[in-house]
């Protein structure tokens, strides 16, 4: 970051001496007010709930343009990169911070595949869950144990054991989502194949049987590894920060890692496919396709309680830039699998249909987003609605390892520590005892 020639001045009604602050300027996006000495110059703390105006790092990995609609990945934009390149590739941008050349990528490639198997005690341990348990629920216990089973990676201010480790989770996450599925539904777990690429070794895992040879099929794999790149980082997102602050203790990375799984299980963040899906479910049990207007209209009413999942954006003030490539995505599959007259299917296209014309979603810029789509897409594929968010960790590993190498490496960076404006009472005694 480079100190801008201006400063902030802070001044009080009340008289005290006014303080300046340092500005910084980014290579695009907001500058920001450099706080750090405020409470040593001033005795005060800033008060942001939910840290939606405070930049807690400086990062060169991923930038969001809210107002544009704009989501670039070590400054390419996210449109050319899930036309032009695959989710390994992604990887190695996310983590170099270049593109691999034709070497590089073939290297890459060999070295992720090489290391998608998991420890055979993997699977006993995962025999201590109830079958009927979350997939996510079992995700974050897995990813959790990895540290106990490749202890050799686990320093997390070892560059060598941090690559070690990073490479070790790209790899086997999807084996980890697939066993978890396989777990739940009794099937035996199927072995990577190393022939086979990233997605299509994954759909391989989740829906082959050793009864009979699986054949991939090239739309599903290249949709599902279009999802994997638009889920793989989104800079400061509620996740990304747990493990940044995880890995801030000097915890190992498969725990860092264990604690963004955690934190994306969240309804309101990873989990927001999977709400999706669910209220379209609720919609078609309740009269269909026929009753999509009388539930957008209850949404419209604030009184109601009804929420229009997979619409909206926390940080998109305009059209999600992943949306409408998941958009051409989900309408591919449906074609190839011949479901484009399916119930669930119809009814989602309806609801889209009023979103983008309906003055009232249109004005408040409700516009489908990257959830909305995607989870049709899983559907479609075959994957449990309860694992959406499996796949969503599977994607964002990546963006989390970036993450927290990226502060590892930062001379800047301390342990995370928030502070608070306290609203409880004020020093006070025990009363002393009745004799």
């Amino acid at each position: 970051m480079k100190l801008v020639d201006n400063k902030a001045t802070l001044s009080f009604s009340n008289g005290s001496p006014s303080v300046d602050l340092p500005v910084y300027g980014g290579n695009i996006g907001p500058d920001v007010i450099d706080i750090r000495k405020l409470y040593a110059q001033t005795g005060m703390f800033t008060y942001d709930p939910g840290f939606l105006s405070t930049a807690s790092c400086q990062s060169a990995i991923t930038y969001i343009d809210g107002d544009k609609g704009e989501l670039l990945y070590r400054g390419y934009p996210i449109e050319q990169l899930a036309t032009h390149c695959d989710y390994l590739d992604t990887c190695f941008l996310l983590l170099n911070g270049e593109l691999p050349n034709e070497q590089e990528r073939t290297d890459f490639h060999k070295l992720v595949t090489n290391h998608t198997m998991v420890n055979e005690q993997m699977q006993f341990f995962l025999r201590g869950f109830r079958r009927d348990a979350h997939p996510m629920a079992v995700l974050t216990g897995l990813v959790g144990a990895l540290s106990a089973f490749y202890h050799d990676s686990t320093d997390i201010n070892n560059p060598e054991h941090r690559r070690i480790a990073a490479i070790r989770l790209i790899a086997k996450m999807p084996t980890l989502v697939a066993m978890s599925y396989k777990y739940g539904i009794g099937q035996p777990y199927m072995y990577p194949q190393n022939n086979l690429s990233y997605a299509g070794n994954f759909l391989r895992m989740m829906f082959g049987t050793p009864c009979e040879e699986y054949q991939v099929n090239p739309v599903l794999e290249r949709a599902l590894d279009r999802i994997f790149i638009l889920h793989a980082d989104h800079e400061q997102n509620a996740s990304t920060s747990t493990v940044r602050l995880c890995g801030s203790s000097g915890t190992n990375p498969f725990a860092a890692i264990a604690a963004g799984v955690a934190c994306l299980w969240g309804p309101a963040h990873g989990g927001a496919n999977e709400a999706c899906l669910n209220m379209l479910e609720d919609i078609q049990r309740n009269g269909g396709i026929a009753k999509v207007g009388e539930f957008m209209n209850q949404v419209k009413d604030k009184n109601s309680g009804v929420k229009l999942m997979g619409f909206g954006h926390r940080v998109y003030k305009n059209y999600d830039p992943r949306a409408k490539l998941m958009q051409e995505t989900c309408n591919e599959v449906l074609q190839e699998l011949g479901l484009e007259n399916d119930p669930l299917f119809k009814l989602a296209k309806e609801l889209e249909k009023i979103a983008l014309e309906d003055e009232y979603f249109v004005s408040r810029k409700l516009y489908p987003n990257v959830d909305f789509y995607s989870g049709i897409v899983q559907r479609a594929i075959g994957i449990p609605v309860n694992l959406f968010t499996g796949i969503f960790a599977l994607a964002r590993t990546v963006g989390w390892i970036a993450q927290l190498n990226e502060m590892i490496g930062d001379p800047e960076y301390k342990i995370g520590r928030p502070r608070q404006l306290f609203t409880g009472s004020p020093r006070r005694d025990v009363p002393a005892a009745k004799k």
